[in-house]
């Protein structure tokens, strides 16, 4: 090595933040053990590198005793007394042992040792970069898949993505751009591994957050998410200022906000419901679309009991009970759904409870009669 290689070493520290001194110590110890592999040593050796001119010097490393039993690891304190007459027993002597061709050696193990800690140090580098962005949100390029995961390209390393981590409703071609969420950050031996996914419901959070700035400056706050990818969400939301409309925040002017994620995730249908700490409020949000004429809570059990119309009872199951389970999600709550008829001969409604499902089919049958109005003025235009 010479001062070529030093002034290199330093541009190293300046570009990849790895500290020379580092760098050499690792030199010196991986030079002792090429020293000891190559010249079938057993010695005690120092490998010592000139911090300025690079030049490299080995030492064999000998105690100072009265009698020598091992002459690779000890010297007689007489021998010692000719370099030095200072020695004493149990004193350490240092011998210059360098040998001839030891230059190739030392810069074939240099090499070696740099290259190792510069992966070593931009992996680190990745590592702390992507550590910061675990639960969190980023677009990629899909690079190849195969029977385990599909290979996204994140910029700096190449993140995977589990077969039960995609959508079922999507296929992924080779330069997709995707949004996907963060799940996890690893180390590994061969570098920091990130999973990522498209099903998990932290992405719908940060596709909401990236798409309405109430949420993200806080003004609008997400409560809670329920997925079942590819098919439907639920998402609650609570603003603390009454004078914001949460939902209308999230949905935005004639829709176009949800509308750009439902895009995003391929035409998932998501349901935004008003959060609130009154759970039978809560329960009966949850359950939107449908129409609710009475939940009743069970504390102990955290379970409720809902009476809906009977012609809405099929709107609040949903499909293979996909409404009702998700509003299950969401909410925390056990979530058993009644029609009226069955409530009534259960028992389970009152005189106002009757009134107001009354009201609520009269409400329903106005909506039903003003949607099929438009319908036909639509005709009419046509």
């Amino acid at each position: 090595m010479n001062s070529e290689f030093m002034e290199a070493l330093a541009t190293i520290e300046k570009d990849k933040g790895i500290d020379k001194e580092v760098i050499l110590e690792a030199i010196e110890q991986a030079l002792i053990t090429g020293y000891k592999r190559n010249f079938n040593s057993a010695q005690n050796v120092r490998v010592d590198i000139d911090r300025e001119i690079g030049t490299i010097r080995v030492f064999a490393r000998k105690e100072v005793v009265e009698e020598v039993f091992d002459a690779r690891l000890e010297i007689s304190l007489e021998e010692a007394h000719h370099i030095n007459p200072l020695y004493e027993v149990d004193d350490v002597v240092e011998i210059e042992v360098t040998p001839r061709d030891f230059g190739r050696i030392a810069a074939q193990t240099a090499k070696q040792v740099v290259t190792q800690r510069v992966r070593e140090a931009e992996r680190g580098i990745i590592y702390s970069d992507f550590i910061d962005r675990e639960e969190d949100i980023m677009t990629g390029i899909v690079q190849r898949q195969d029977h385990r995961f599909i290979y996204v390209d994140l910029g700096k390393v190449e993140a995977l993505m589990p077969l039960n981590e995609q959508m079922p409703t999507e296929s992924y071609k080779h330069n997709d751009r995707i949004k996907a969420f963060i799940t996890k950050v690893e180390k590994t031996t061969k570098g920091p591994q990130i999973m990522i996914s498209r099903t998990h419901p932290g992405l719908l959070k940060r596709l909401f957050e990236l798409e309405v700035p109430e949420i993200y400056d806080g003004t609008v706050e997400v409560k809670s998410v329920s997925r079942e990818a590819g098919e439907r969400s639920k998402i609650s939301v609570h603003a603390e200022d009454e004078d914001i409309d949460p939902v209308g925040s999230c949905v935005g002017q004639k829709g176009q906000r949800v509308q750009t994620i439902v895009d995003e995730l391929r035409g998932e249908k998501i349901d935004i419901v008003r959060w609130s700490d009154d759970p039978k409020v809560y329960v009966a949000n949850a359950l939107s679309p449908s129409k609710v004429v009475k939940v009743t809570v069970n504390e102990e059990e955290k379970m409720t009991q809902v009476i809906v119309p009977d012609y809405q009872l099929s709107l609040a199951i949903g499909k293979r009970g996909q409404n009702a389970r998700l509003a299950a999600k969401l909410t925390g709550w056990k979530i058993d759904i009644k029609s009226e008829s069955e409530a009534e001969e259960l028992g389970l409604l009152d005189d106002e409870d009757q009134k107001a499902e009354d009201e609520t089919t009269e409400e329903a049958s106005a909506e039903y009669e003003m949607d099929n109005v438009a319908d036909w003025l639509d005709e009419d235009e046509k």
